[in-house]
């Protein structure tokens, strides 16, 4: 029983993941150094740390693909210039 709550509010949270896409982020993984600041200051929580190492050895950040809220926190406190890219959506509705 306490497997399929567990399982309940996983869906529940990717669900609200997907509603907050307002942004992405792009990540040269071959620039990473595996530092995590990134993964830690991540308030969407929507950057991992990669099982496939990058030209210098380090297992890079990836982004999940989806939940990322445009915040731009990744990519100021990356200390390595030009790895990390955060787009924000437009709505063009308005």
């Amino acid at each position: 029983m306490l497997k399929s709550q567990n399982s309940k509010n996983k869906s529940r949270s990717e669900s609200d993941k997907t509603k907050l896409s307002r942004g992405r982020v792009e990540i040269e993984a071959d620039l990473c150094k595996e530092c995590g600041l990134c993964v830690e200051a991540c308030p969407a929580g929507v950057l991992r740390i990669s099982q496939r190492l990058n030209k210098m050895g380090y297992h890079s950040v990836e982004y999940t693909g989806e939940g990322c809220t445009g915040c731009g926190i990744c990519f100021y406190i990356c200390p390595e210039p030009g790895t990390i890219k955060v787009y924000k959506n437009i709505n063009e509705s308005n």
